[in-house]
């Protein structure tokens, strides 16, 4: 099973940039090519969140229509830069799943050789998401109905630190439960997040936790204490999971851009791996 992940889209409505001057609608259109282009086709997309820029009707209408022209299933969830109420009655309708919960935008997919979790981390008006007592309830009894199949959990917030100092604050603040009922799942293959707009993977609760890059615009990568954000144009990428029975679950990181092959190019001879 192959599973695409993009996110952080940051949708605008047509014709406006973001940040004064990022094309960030152009850039979810080029994503949207490039996965419709793999070979082999993904079974399904998941989308993690910051959807929009502003959770606007508008900026989920570009979002809606991009999305449609994928052939295979999308799974989409919030961000911190979505309205809850706003992306379910925009999206609900291509999204029915979206439903599945009263108080959350989050849900479970049962139809794929991999079962797909998805937690809604949003708190109102604020940049870091949350695992409060009732969304880890929700969560504790999705895993007990999957019996031990292969999972991966979607969520926009990252729920684990990265060592990235200007970003770490605005991570899912989580209780040590939360990380103690992930351990005792390990049917759970990969903790796919969002929200840092740059390719991090972790050891985390006794799974893996990645972070996908941003179909836009990136953060810098800072170690430094005390330096605060800072977005670069680096190129923008997805992520693809891929599950196989008995092996497990590989992420790869996929560039976008015509970057080209490298044409008319032959090792030279003495070349040390030449003839490995």
């Amino acid at each position: 099973m192959i599973i695409a992940q993009i996110t952080d889209f940051h949708a605008r409505p047509p014709g406006v940039r973001a940040y004064g001057g990022i094309d960030t609608n152009v850039m979810l259109q080029r994503a949207v090519a490039t996965i419709a282009a793999l070979d082999p086709a993904p079974d399904c997309v998941i989308a993690t969140g910051d959807l929009t820029d502003c959770g606007l009707p508008d900026e989920y209408q570009v979002v809606a229509d991009a999305l449609a022209r994928l052939p295979m299933p999308v799974f989409v969830i919030p961000g911190n830069h979505d309205r809850r109420d706003v992306m379910r009655s925009c999206l609900a309708k291509r999204h029915p799943y979206l439903m599945q919960d009263a108080a959350f935008l989050h849900y479970v997919i049962d139809d794929f050789p991999v079962r797909l979790i998805a937690l809604d981390t949003v708190v109102a008006g604020q940049d870091g998401g949350e695992i409060c007592a009732a969304r880890e309830a929700w969560f504790s009894r999705a895993l007990a109905d999957g019996n031990g199949k292969p999972t991966l959990v979607s969520m926009h917030h990252p729920p684990f630190r990265t060592g990235v100092p200007a970003m770490d604050p605005m991570m899912c603040k989580s209780p040590p439960s939360f990380a103690a009922c992930i351990e005792r799942h390990p049917e759970i293959e990969r903790i796919a997040t969002g929200h840092y707009h740059r390719p991090i993977v972790v050891r985390w609760a006794g799974t893996i936790g990645f972070v996908a890059p941003s179909t836009a615009h990136q953060v810098a990568l800072d170690l430094r204490e005390g330096e605060p954000t800072r977005f670069i144009l680096e190129p923008p990428g997805l992520a693809l999971h891929v599950y196989r029975p008995g092996t497990g679950m590989v992420s790869h990181v996929v560039p976008m851009g015509d970057f080209g092959p490298i044409r008319d190019f032959e090792l030279p001879p003495e070349y040390p791996g030449r003839h490995q």
